[in-house]
């Protein structure tokens, strides 16, 4: 890989609030009111939304506008392939976490042969699916995408017959099946989950570093660990939340949550592991300037996104050296 390349997502379609759709202009906002000039030094391209259908009925409960983010999805997907095919680092800025599944899909395109390793940076599991969900919101089921479990151990919805159709074309997105194995999905500081997401992390064996955990050994070690987990990927993918944060720090989020990482934890974390070689890109979501007071939440995401592209293009420098 040779440079970055940012792709600007701002579907917020699979949200429950309205507003993280915005969340990549907030930071631009941020960027300026901080003197940076982030935003000329990258090349980008802003993948198509489809928001404008969130001010017509949904037709799908279990799954809330799945139609259109499957459009939406297949353009993330096919814009990470070709960022990949074309030897450049992707870092995506996104809406909402239901994008994160596109993301994977596209990644899983350019590399089918490869193993991919997912370090999931979240207050929430995202494991849900439209058989088990209880706000239909798509933004809790990425990863349910990514694995292809439905937990129907845990069922309780009746999704109809056009759901599990758009339901099955996006598990399909990229290739068929599943894109991570269990073993291969590492949670980092998830705490807000549901009796059905708690069933199916028990039931894979899926590790969640816990916010003591991270604070008692420190986030280079938690990250020397993560990766220890990860021996047998031959890719990593980092998707990090801006919920992650403890709400102090996260209010402009749509479902913020206590007892997270303060910023100067993400930032470290963040460089831990972009350090690996083998993270092939790096997506922060979630976003809502809306829920905000003078733009803090992107002030602070920001400052993360900063450090965390540095980590990045020191180690493609770094490698670019090594190669020649």
């Amino acid at each position: 890989m040779r440079r970055i390349k940012l792709l600007e997502v701002r579907s917020e379609l699979g949200a429950g609030t309205r507003g993280a759709s915005l969340g990549i202009d907030a930071l631009k906002v941020a960027c300026l009111n901080k003197g940076s000039d982030y935003f000329r030094r990258f090349n980008s391209v802003q993948v198509p939304d489809l928001n404008h259908v969130l001010f017509e009925k949904n037709h799908f409960p279990f799954a809330r506008h799945i139609d259109s983010i499957y459009m939406v999805q297949k353009g993330i997907a096919s814009n990470v392939e070709q960022t990949l095919r074309l030897g450049e680092f992707p870092l995506v800025l996104a809406g909402d976490h239901s994008n994160a599944s596109a993301t994977i899909a596209g990644i899983k395109a350019a590399y089918p042969q490869k193993t991919l390793g997912v370090i999931w940076v979240d207050a929430h599991a995202d494991i849900h699916s439209p058989y088990t969900t209880p706000s239909g919101n798509m933004h809790g089921m990425p990863l349910a995408l990514s694995l292809n479990d439905d937990n129907r151990e845990c069922q309780r919805n009746q999704p109809a017959a056009e759901t599990e159709f758009f339901w099955q074309r996006l598990r399909d997105l990229g290739e068929p099946g599943p894109k991570v194995a269990p073993e291969h999905l590492v949670y980092v500081v998830v705490r807000d989950t549901e009796a059905e997401e708690n069933a199916i992390i028990e039931r894979l064996g899926i590790k969640n570093y816990q916010l003591d955990e991270v604070k008692s050994k420190g986030t280079r070690q938690v990250a020397r660990e993560i990766y220890e987990r990860l021996r047998f990927c031959d890719l990593v993918y980092i998707s990090f939340d801006v919920d992650s944060l403890d709400s102090r720090f996260s209010k402009g989020t749509g479902t913020p949550v206590e007892e997270g990482l303060n910023v100067e934890e993400a930032i470290s974390l963040c460089r831990a592991l972009l350090e690996n070689d083998r993270v092939v890109c790096f997506e922060m979501v979630e976003i809502n300037p809306t829920l905000d007071s003078e733009n803090t939440m992107a002030q602070n995401a920001f400052d993360i996104l900063e450090a965390a592209t540095d980590a990045i293009q020191n180690r493609l420098r770094l490698a670019e050296v090594v190669s020649r």
